[in-house]
């Protein structure tokens, strides 16, 4: 994969003056990647939105958004982050614009439609929830004890997209939910000091505010009735009060203007009275003062109050939702139970335990068939259909933190592991994860594919080295030494016979078959800590990497004798070989990477990347963020598919990308700007520091829900120790896709995936004046076809390149293949195996494949190295099209056989029935009808992934 500076999309009638610039069309050689999607990370913290039409869920993951499309089967992370953890997130009623607040105050108003960021706020402080009201006009946003309306961003351009309407003052404590009425009139606000507030929006007269009490604890939701000024009021404790008004919306009055207001008033009725005016507006009559006396002021009375099941004592409730049109009411409680209940009878439909962890958050959708849950505690999303009681959605991500992942051989796969001692597998197309092994019963420390890219194999801190099958989802091979010990890395071969693992205490490296799950052979000569162990992809040859400064090279064939030994500077951390074999990177703890000759073992240069780290400061660091970077180092390394450069991570927020030939810095991404994560600010702020001390000392967020509360063991209530934790942002592992169009990376965020696909970029090839897009639809006009694929190859125009193959006839596909120069054939299966992604042109494509192939094979076997991404690449894509086509064509067979047993049947017991009337025969006919219409339905409705 080649890299260069980004430029801007070029239109078609400047192609000329790019091409008059010979110096910058050679400096677009190819685009480096950019975020593309975060996954094994669903839910943190935050409140839960569907979209308006219901089929898809917006969940906060730290301080990114993502969007979880639920009918489609795919997740996307919206390509934008805050500076701290998102806190609210409130969407327009017609789904195009979202405001996302993080914990600082700052907020974002997103446009969900082109995915950008459209202003940037602050909103002065700390803010607990935002809500739209119906029609869009407003939003409110509650901070402290206040509530501020402000004038929604409309369609027009404007200088400040938030305009303060009014500022509301009641509450004596922190607000803590917002609901509104139909009609946007009035909103309601819950407070911690158990009170509830209804303002009005507008200046009524009969309803300024209005305060009410009755709860003994924190409200935690409120609700109005459709079409009404009821209220349901619910409260930490477990009570529901349902609260009725003697007023109807319609009745609340607008106050009359006074002041220069009522003048100005005044001066237009005389003037319209001069004019002859028709008629008088009847509302400024209802306004008078006489009207006002004879109508009383807006009043509430509590008419029932019901209690939930309590179970122990911290079954408090913590989140709740109510769908106004069917009258459902979702809560859900500390203990993980939530309960369904029908108003206003309070009417107990389910009562259900997701898991043991507090429901964080609940949001129901449009028709309100869906429910989402999450789960902050587990990091756990889940989406539940409480009619049919089953799941359409159930993911979770690593409880604690990743530490090693794996790309399968097609790139179609990735899975990960964890301290949580879980293995999970994550579908790179669809975001998702589909199968979670829990075997282990300690930390994951390494994963890796087989070739073949239906086994995974693991290691872990358990003492085993595990075997888990794709094709049927189970562990069928567990490798464990003669004696307990732990293991710290795994690799595997490229025949995917021999399993090595490297000890961490016992300072070897244990080798296993596949086939029988026999120990072969224990390696020694290392006398520290394995930290890598790497098979060269082209030979039988094992590199360890170890913490005694050494890189041992192991000899498969040869009786497993050491073959070499680099000697290094500093302890060994990380090491992996080059695609083609050719070359080994080591990482060491003095911040180097070194690169050798592993035949004759040779070190042939090196790269400095103390200063390329950059760590940040952690709260509770003594020395300066400075300094302390000279202790840090890279831990992971991992090659790109050609070879090229090389990708090194560690205890940064930084990826590095490295040119090994020219051992030159070329990009540094910036995996996370989030504040809320320690060890990212390059400064600690002075005004945390006391004549005491440093407030970071000080847990002042371990009582809060966003707080992480480590209590003592048995210990349920009055626990003194439990303290709170920012987690130290790092990279624990890196992966380059084989298709050469994406890598991933473990962090503390998650796992992120930088793509090539997500953007649109002018790259041209060999550019010069003659290349125009006249001159190569005039040569398809003359049905020159190998001459308009060149020009077009030359422009790398996406939509002209698609064009000018479409053009060709199918049946001279095989004379242009054959016709097309070596130098472009890689060209044109990159572009054929994007266009399997997106073309629904799938045997036209296929043909193109096919007919290349064959007819260039024998040519593209002398630079297999070079073309090996472009054919993952290709065989990604082809494979995801056998798995959706195969499955179809299975569901449509099984249908169609039994829409044949059902008529044999029923043609087998027509002869011996009397015959009836011409109207029961009919209905015959339709019943017939009917189990054929079974084929319309499957493949359209598949089953969501459960993890």
């Amino acid at each position: 994969m080649k890299f260069a500076y980004r430029r801007a999309t070029c239109v078609s009638g400047a192609v000329s003056v790019c091409a008059a610039l010979p110096a910058a069309a050679t400096a677009l050689k190819a685009v480096l990647p950019q975020f593309s999607n975060l996954l094994g990370t669903v839910y943190r913290c935050g409140n839960l939105n569907f979209t308006c039409d219901g089929n898809s869920v917006i969940s906060p993951v730290g301080n990114r958004v993502t969007v979880f499309d639920l009918k489609n089967n795919k997740s996307n992370t919206l390509p934008l982050a805050t500076r701290y953890n998102i806190k609210c997130v409130g969407l327009s009623p017609d789904g195009r614009l979202a405001i996302i607040v993080d914990e600082g105050g700052d907020a974002l108003l997103v446009s969900l439609v082109c995915r950008s960021v459209l202003h940037h706020f602050h909103f002065k402080g700390a803010v607990h929830s935002v809500s739209f009201s119906p029609d869009g006009r407003k939003f409110v946003v509650t901070k402290g004890n206040i509530a501020q309306v402000y004038h929604a961003p409309g369609r027009k351009r404007e200088f400040n997209a938030f305009v303060l309407d009014k500022t509301y003052f009641g509450p004596y404590d922190e607000t803590t939910c917002i609901d509104w009425t139909d009609d946007s009139r009035c909103f309601a606000v819950g407070s911690r000091d158990m009170s509830t507030w209804v303002f009005g929006a507008e200046r009524w007269d009969n309803l300024i505010y209005y305060a009410l009490g009755g709860h003994k604890d924190a409200i935690v939701a409120c609700f109005f009735e459709a079409s009404s000024l009821d209220l349901y009021t619910l409260s930490q404790d477990g009570a529901l009060c349902v609260w009725q008004c003697d007023t109807l919306p319609e009745g609340l009055r607008l106050k009359a203007p006074t002041g220069w207001k009522a003048d100005l008033l005044q001066r237009e009725e005389e003037q319209e009275e001069e004019e002859g005016a028709e008629s008088e507006t009847t509302i400024r009559g209802k306004a008078t003062p006489a009207a006002e006396e004879q109508q009383g002021k807006v009043k509430y009375s509590r008419v029932a109050k019901y209690f939930f099941n309590k179970e122990g004592d911290f079954n408090n409730l913590t989140a709740a939702a109510y769908h106004k049109k069917v009258h459902l009411l979702v809560t859900g409680f500390a203990s993980g139970i939530f309960h369904l209940h029908e108003l206003p009878e309070f009417n107990l439909i389910h009562s259900l335990s997701i898991s043991d962890q507090r429901v964080a958050s609940v949001a129901i959708n449009s028709s309100g068939d869906w429910i989402a849950f999450g789960c902050s505690g587990l990091g756990q999303l889940l989406v539940w259909e409480w009619q049919s009681e089953s799941y359409v959605l159930k993911q979770q991500g690593h409880f604690n933190s990743m530490v090693s992942l794996a790309y399968s051989p097609d790139g179609q796969y990735i899975v990960t592991g964890g301290d949580d001692g879980k293995v999970k597998v994550w579908n790179s197309l669809s975001g998702f994860c589909f199968v979670t092994f829990t075997e282990h019963s300690s930390g994951v420390t390494g994963v890796t594919f087989t070739t073949t890219g239906y086994v995974i194999v693991t290691s872990s801190m358990d003492g085993t080295v595990r075997a888990f099958d794709l094709h049927r989802y189970r562990n069928f091979r567990t490798f464990t030494s003669p004696r307990p010990t732990q293991f710290s890395c795994v690799a595997v071969d490229s025949s995917g016979e021999i399993v090595s693992a490297g000890a961490q205490d016992s300072f070897e490296v244990f080798i296993w078959s596949m086939q029988t799950g026999r120990l072969l052979d224990v390696l020694s000569g290392h006398e520290g800590p394995i930290s890598g162990l790497c098979f060269n992809p082209m030979k039988s040859v094992l590199a360890s990497a170890s913490w005694d400064r050494t890189v041992h090279l192991w000899d498969m064939a040869d009786s497993w004798r050491t073959t070499e030994t680099l000697a290094l500077t500093s302890d060994a951390l990380a090491v992996t070989f080059r695609p083609d074999g050719a070359e080994l990177a080591v990482a060491t703890l003095n911040s180097q990477i070194t690169f050798w000759d592993p035949e004759n073992a040779v070190q042939t240069g090196s790269i400095e990347g103390r200063h390329d780290l950059k760590t940040g400061r952690k709260e509770l660091d003594k020395i300066t963020a400075k300094h302390s970077a000279k202790g840090k180092a890279f831990t992971t390394l991992c090659y790109s598919a050609d070879g090229q450069s090389i990708l090194a991570g560690g205890m940064s927020k930084f990826v590095c990308i490295y040119h090994v030939r020219e051992q030159i810095l070329r990009k540094k991404f910036e995996i996370s700007c989030n504040l809320s994560l320690d060890a990212m600010e390059e400064f600690l702020n002075r005004r945390k520091m006391t004549e005491f001390g440093n407030l970071a000392l000080i847990d002042q967020d371990a009582a809060e829900e966003g707080g992480v509360a480590i209590p003592l063991p048995s210990v349920k209530k009055g626990d003194m120790s439990s303290r709170h934790f920012k987690p130290e942002i790092r990279v624990t592992s890196l992966r380059f896709s084989p298709t050469g169009r994406c890598w991933a990376a473990t962090t503390t965020e998650g796992l992120l995936i930088y793509s090539l696909d997500a953007q649109m970029l002018f790259d041209p090839f060999e550019l010069d004046t003659s290349v125009t897009p006249v001159r190569i639809r005039a040569a398809l006009r003359q049905r020159d076809f190998t001459r308009a694929i060149l020009l077009a190859f030359r422009l790398n125009e996406r939509k002209l390149l698609q064009e000018t193959l479409e053009a060709v006839p199918w049946d001279e596909i095989e004379v242009i293949s054959s016709s097309l120069p070596d130098l472009y054939v890689e060209k044109v299966l990159e572009f054929l195996a994007s266009s399997f992604e997106v073309s629904h042109h799938l045997e036209f494509y296929l043909i193109w494949t096919q007919k290349l192939l064959m007819v260039h094979g024998q040519k593209l076997k002398s630079r297999v190295g070079t073309l090996l991404p472009a054919v993952q690449f290709l065989q990604k894509s082809i494979q995801r099209h056998l798995d959706d086509v195969s499955k179809l064509c299975d569901w449509n067979r099984y249908n169609l056989q039994y829409a044949l047993a059902v008529s044999k049947q029923r043609g087998l017991k027509r002869p011996s029935e009397p015959l009836g009337s011409e109207e029961e025969a009919g209905a015959s006919e339709d019943d017939d009808d009917d189990s054929l219409h079974l084929l319309g339905g499957g493949p359209g409705h598949a089953d969501a992934p459960l993890a």
